[in-house]
């Protein structure tokens, strides 16, 4: 009978593993679709693990009191032909030892190739690459904890070019003759938030901001706030003004923020953790900096407490640290917008009181956003608006 794998959920956004804390049922009990099996701990809350499918528990991989990453193989359900292809797959998956040679036996007793053929709705005459994948090849992905953007590179054989389980396959023997290390759970989870963000349109706007003013009050401020937290409250005082901008658009209606919650990119080993300052429209500029110090400490050294991270509208982001002076953030799935902020520099500027070019601080400002949202007229506005709010630091 098919055996249907009980697969780590993703359980959250940024949570890339949980820890289990007990099993709600045992080997051969009888379950059904959505039960819940095995209880699991994040760093934010306990949750469930549920069936995939109705089926007979055949045995449990995970060991109590261990952490497991988002997509692995927890144990596995001995099912029916019809609660298999439910839970996506084939009625009748390929022994350990076929994977290389799926199809059907003839009269003889011989396993024939599998033809590529399309099942259920058609394949788009344009698909190509993992564009279109099998339930069979999407559980065999699922088992090994794979998405359909970790077969970008491979060429299909198949109809219209999709990737056939032997195209699989073979890519997967090729990846072990290669040298290959573990990606770290942040790295896993970074990962995750990139693929679901690029499911939406993200467009791109830029302008540069004159940082002179900026760096005159940093002079006289005590204590002096960067230019990434200027930026931030920048953000916050502009959606403030106007939220709708930072909304999401869920079907056909745009859900407005109920708090200029804004996060803030911050550098950690092998990945990026995003911080949050909650309500950054209520306080002032110079009340920002030390709970903004302490958040950036606190995520470098990874240990940001739950209350500090999730819910944001929108996330600014330094890349001028790297000395970079142009960059297309990203923004996370749930919001809408991220501001970036380049490297700043030395520009001639026309001073028309002066009759010549004088030298300026500058730096590029760019919003990333999502264009089902805001068009480039808006976003544009709202950039412009940042930037102006940004040259009156000692208003912020």
């Amino acid at each position: 009978m098919p055996r249907v794998p009980i697969i780590m959920p993703q359980l959250g956004e940024s949570i890339a593993e949980a820890n289990i804390v007990a099993f709600l049922v045992k080997p051969g009990d009888t379950v059904v679709a959505d039960q819940n099996l095995i209880e699991v701990e994040t760093n934010k809350a306990t949750m469930t693990v549920t069936s995939p499918c109705g089926g007979k528990i055949e045995q449990f991989m995970a060991q109590l009191n261990e952490s497991y990453a988002v997509g692995a193989v927890l144990g596995q359900i001995e099912a029916t032909e019809e609660e298999a292809a439910r839970a996506g797959l084939d009625s009748a998956p390929p022994k350990s030892s076929d994977t290389d040679r799926v199809g059907s036996a003839d009269a003889n007793g011989n396993r024939t190739r599998v033809q590529p053929t399309v099942r259920g709705l058609p394949v788009p005459a344009n698909a190509a690459g993992a564009s279109y994948l099998s339930p069979r090849l999407k559980a065999r992905m699922t088992e090994l904890g794979l998405s359909a953007a970790d077969l970008s590179g491979v060429a299909g054989s198949g109809a219209a070019g999709r990737v056939t389980i032997e195209d699989f396959e073979k890519f997967i023997s090729h990846l072990e003759e290669q040298r290959m290390s573990d990606a770290s759970s942040m790295r896993v989870s970074v990962a995750d938030a990139m693929r679901r963000s690029w499911t939406r349109p993200i467009a791109n706007v830029g302008m540069p901001v004159c940082l002179d003013p900026l760096f005159a009050y940093r002079k006289v401020a005590r204590p002096k706030p960067g230019p990434a937290l200027c930026a931030l409250r920048a953000l916050a005082v502009a959606l403030a003004e106007n939220s709708k901008p930072a909304g999401r658009l869920v079907g056909s209606k745009i859900v407005h923020p109920t708090s200029i919650d804004i996060g803030f990119a911050v550098e950690a080993e092998d990945g990026v953790l995003v911080p949050v300052i909650r309500k950054a429209d209520k306080k002032l500029l110079k009340e920002l900096i030390a709970p903004y110090n302490e958040l950036v400490e606190l995520a470098r050294e990874r240990k940001l407490p739950a209350g500090a991270t999730g819910g944001s509208i929108a996330t600014v982001t330094n890349f001028g640290t790297f000395g970079l002076e142009w960059a297309t953030p990203i923004p996370l799935p749930e919001q809408t917008l991220v501001l970036g902020l380049g490297a700043a520099r030395h520009e001639p500027h026309w001073d028309s009181v002066k009759g010549e070019f004088v030298p300026i601080m500058e730096a590029n400002l760019t919003l990333s956003f999502d264009h089902r949202v805001l068009d480039g007229g808006a976003a544009g506005r709202l950039l412009q608006r940042i930037s102006e709010l940004m040259k009156q630091p000692e208003n912020l």
